[in-house]
């Protein structure tokens, strides 16, 4: 059973560029990264460098990306679909944002049963584009969060 505690982690350029995955399934349905917590005490960094790794084989740790914990969590209901991956009763999910700055936009390796499509949008776009309100609010903090958009 998945553990209701969960990173959304909003990956992006400089120039707030974002990356968007698409989900395998629910074609259409785009997001960042997210990923719940493999055990209780895992600490929401660790899963945030653990999910990115798994989704998009992007090393957080690596020279030029800058992880930032944002400190700010969402509690959302959790969709229907898929409450059947939690206990019985877990309606819904804490989330822990983070953001995740790498030196450009570039292609990353998706895990294809978790993501079937990528692409990189301007911030706004990309907010525009998110399936999930969380989601899209996340990104359209990113200017305030992640840095100084490039002109």
């Amino acid at each position: 059973m998945k553990i209701p505690q969960s990173v959304l982690v909003v990956i992006h350029t400089p120039a707030l560029q974002v990356l968007l995955i698409e989900r395998a399934d629910a074609p259409g349905y785009w997001q960042s990264v997210t990923g719940s917590k493999d055990t209780e005490d895992e600490a929401f960094e660790a899963t945030a460098v653990r999910e990115v790794m798994e989704e998009t084989g992007l090393d957080a740790s690596a020279p030029g990306h800058v992880l930032t914990d944002w400190a700010l969590e969402n509690v959302y209901e959790i969709y229907p679909q898929w409450r059947h991956r939690y206990a019985p009763g877990i309606t819904h999910n804490t989330e822990h944002l983070f953001g995740l700055c790498i030196p450009q936009a570039a292609p990353v390796r998706l895990s294809p049963r978790e993501h079937r499509d990528q692409l990189w949008l301007p911030w706004r776009e990309a907010a525009e584009r998110c399936f999930s309100p969380s989601n899209a609010e996340a990104i359209a903090w990113l200017p305030r969060l992640g840095g100084t958009p490039a002109r």
